[in-house]
């Protein structure tokens, strides 16, 4: 499957004649070229060529040659065709990744609230995630927990962003940040919110993203565990279910 807009390219240049979209979009589906839910998609492609065209000018890959019917560029080259198509594989990537992404982050939200629950807490997990991923309960104390997940990247490191918004809307002494470290084992780093505050005052965590994130590095490295840098363990940290309290 690829995009509306790379179906009608490679359509057109097979078709070596202008056709009207919907001539485009019948050939497109008979090819098995595009996947549509919506009860129209002759609309959508017309649409988005008809948007290519106005946004980009003579630099789109179409144009109108009389209402309703698209040719293929001139100038617009095989070559090109092919950087469209890379252009395509690099976003589709970057949806499954994301899709991915949020898998893990979904596991690892309820491998906490297991860790949880085996430890006597009243937990649960958020419908609407505004800061906080679980609630929890005990001996009539409230906790809120925000759960950040990663894998282990290729230079050993756990790599987390943690939105200041948040992190400013929740910042109380009931608040915990639990981190799964998702490598050969998992490992939970398990934060008060003052500790976070702390850990950003001393710059062991940055600020990036215009100000608008905190970026955590955490590595552990013969069976300790540092944040920010070599010098900062936190090991006591690690797996401490303890300090929920």
């Amino acid at each position: 499957m690829v995009s509306f807009k790379l179906a009608a390219i490679k359509i057109l240049r097979e078709a070596k004649e202008p056709l009207h979209y919907e001539e485009i979009t019948k050939r497109a589906l008979e090819n098995n070229m595009i996947e549509t839910s919506g009860a129209t998609p002759e609309s959508t492609m017309n649409a988005q060529i008809a948007v290519d065209i106005k946004s980009k000018k003579g630099e789109s890959p179409f144009v109108r040659v009389k209402p309703g019917y698209f040719g293929l560029n001139p100038n617009f080259t095989e070559k090109e065709e092919k950087e469209e198509e890379k252009e395509e594989e690099v976003k589709e990537a970057e949806i499954q990744e994301n899709i991915s992404t949020q898998y893990v982050g979904k596991a690892g939200e309820h491998r906490v609230v297991s860790e949880l629950l085996f430890r006597g807490f009243n937990a649960s997990i958020m419908g609407v995630d505004e800061g906080i991923d679980i609630v929890a309960t005990k001996e009539r104390s409230l906790y809120n927990i925000q759960v950040k997940t990663s894998n282990e990247n290729k230079f050993n490191y756990y790599v987390f962003d943690l939105r200041i918004s948040s992190f400013e809307k929740y910042n109380r002494n009931n608040t915990f940040y639990v981190f799964v470290l998702k490598g050969e084992k998992v490992n939970f780093l398990i934060l008060p919110y003052f500790e976070i505050q702390k850990n950003v005052d001393q710059k062991n965590i940055l600020v990036v993203n215009k100000s608008t994130r905190y970026r955590i590095n955490i590595r552990i490295r013969d069976g300790k565990l540092y944040l920010g840098n070599k010098e900062n363990e936190m090991s006591y940290f690690m797996n401490n279910w303890e300090l929920v309290k």
